[in-house]
């Protein structure tokens, strides 16, 4: 079972009237697009982040990207000018800057204990994650380290009652040569409506992730550079089936940590 560390590096409670913007992002890789039209959708109430996406919300880069609506949070951004391709996961090959971010680095760990206390409200159509990414100051500081990645159409319940999730865990290359592929969705007995702890010990020598204390799986190859956290929940227009009413999802996050 991973150690839990008593002392927490950085911790957010939300218990603030609002969210803290010398932290958290309140938009959604708004360089591809702009601030005005990646703003999440959400709340801080009774202590948690609450993000959502209401059925009003608006698409995310669609002259770019197959339709998507999406209200997330990060605790870092980086661009380089308009019209240049310097930039934090393109939306596609080839895409261009089309609103400078000043660069800012709220919460932008490097190797420890990581940890989300969260719950989900998942349709068919949506799906909530916590991931982390490199800061991309330079081009191959862009792995991925995914903590949970829960699509809705993967939750079930089985005959007995008891709720079940594929939950997707594991590293992303993109640019970085140095970073493997190891990525799995294994199927945990949890139900994601609930409140789970999902965490990763991030180390020079791997990464193990847990959820709620128990160990689930492991990499091999981890970065070795600073990583922003990436917090969202999204909408898939196309999956939508004709006369079904629209549930909103959303993500509640009671508390991120983080331990060296």
């Amino acid at each position: 079972m991973p150690t839990v560390p008593t002392s927490p590096t950085f911790a957010d409670d939300f218990d603030g009237p609002d969210l803290d913007t010398a932290v958290w992002v309140p938009h959604y890789l708004p360089q591809w697009s702009s601030r005005a039209d990646t703003a999440a959708a959400y709340e801080v109430r009774d202590s948690c982040l609450r993000l959502s996406v209401p059925a009003d919300h608006p698409l995310w880069c669609p002259d770019d990207h197959p339709p998507l609506r999406v209200s997330g949070v990060q605790s870092g951004v980086f661009s380089g000018p308009v019209g240049s391709t310097v930039g934090q996961q393109p939306v596609r090959p080839g895409a261009v800057v089309r609103e400078e971010q000043p660069a800012q680095a709220g919460w932008t760990p490097t190797y420890g204990r990581l940890e989300v206390r969260a719950r989900m409200t998942l349709t068919a159509r949506s799906m909530a994650a916590w991931w982390l990414v490199g800061f991309e100051d330079r081009p191959e500081r862009s792995a991925e380290i995914c903590v949970a990645e829960v699509f809705g159409d993967a939750v079930r319940v089985g005959d007995d009652g008891r709720a079940s999730a594929a939950v997707g865990m594991g590293t992303h290359p993109f640019r970085d040569p140095r970073v493997a592929e190891d990525f799995a969705a294994p199927r945990l007995a949890l139900d994601v409506a609930e409140f789970h702890t999902y965490a990763v010990d991030w180390r020079p020598g791997g990464a193990v992730f847990s959820v709620d204390g128990r160990l689930v799986r492991s990499v091999a190859v981890t970065p070795d550079y600073r990583m922003q956290s990436m917090l969202a929940v999204f909408d898939f227009p196309e999956r939508a089936v004709p006369g079904e009413p629209y549930v909103v999802p959303e993500l509640v996050v009671d508390v991120v940590r983080g331990y060296r």
